[in-house]
């Protein structure tokens, strides 16, 4: 990572994950709500939790993604920023070429989860519109003891996600803990013991009460596929059948 994350890195944390509150204008967060909503309905694919958007496709089986680009408002201005940071810098397309869009409303969530071996370990997302908490959990190691029903299933770690930050999350934390959301109505227990990235948080005085009541939130999660297969090689394979 490039000089200008030192400052960003939550330091209460394993390596590594960088914080930035406001990240995006209120403009752009507003010119980006405006594009996801717009496009065509076939582009959602709804889940029993939740609603998501795939840009420019979705892996294939092979976790292979057809070289395509992404659309311009998903391009600029974040994906030059990315630059500016050096955070893709040793990702093996120098920038992300995949982008989830998730759409959380309140009370949805998702399970605890990893991003897996599709991917180089490297995960920027970006928050709109609402604040959320993710919750970060260790990987549990496999054993036979009776304790081990008794371990705490609760997050090790919090980070609270405002509007137009972005949160960068890679090495060990990106392989070695899961991550996920609280299907809850309500975030709460929001202190600076609680929320590892509270000395980063742009806004401290919103979460004053302790807690907030949950809004639609949606997330863009920007990631490097390793295998992309470019089209003439794709249609060449499909002949082959």
């Amino acid at each position: 990572m490039s000089a200008p994350l030192d400052t960003a890195r939550i330091t209460s944390l394993p390596e590594n994950a960088y914080y930035i509150p406001n990240f995006i204008t209120v403009d752009e967060e507003e010119r980006i709500l405006k594009k996801i909503n717009s496009v065509p309905i076939p582009r959602w694919t709804q889940l029993s939790h939740r609603r998501l958007q795939t840009w420019p496709s979705a892996l294939n089986k092979s976790n292979t993604l057809l070289a395509a680009p992404l659309p311009d408002w998903l391009h600029e201005p974040i994906i030059s920023r990315f630059k500016e940071l050096g955070c893709f810098s040793d990702a093996p397309h120098k920038a992300p070429n995949h982008v989830l869009i998730n759409e959380y409303c309140p009370g949805q969530g998702i399970m605890p989860h990893e991003d897996g071996p599709a991917y180089y370990p490297l995960v920027a997302t970006i928050s709109l519109a609402a604040p959320i908490v993710l919750d970060l959990y260790e990987k549990k190691v496999e054993t036979d003891t009776v304790d081990a029903e008794k371990e705490d299933t609760g997050p090790k770690y919090r980070i609270l996600q405002e509007p137009r930050s972005l949160l960068i999350t890679t090495g060990s934390l990106y392989t070695q803990y899961l991550h996920g959301i609280a299907n809850t109505l309500k975030d709460d227990a929001l202190t600076p013991e609680s929320i590892c990235n509270w000395s980063l948080v742009g806004d401290q005085q919103a979460y004053k009460t302790g807690a907030y009541e949950r809004q639609t939130r949606v997330s863009l999660t920007y990631r490097d596929v390793l295998k992309v297969a470019k089209l003439g090689n794709s249609i060449k394979f499909l002949n082959r059948k």
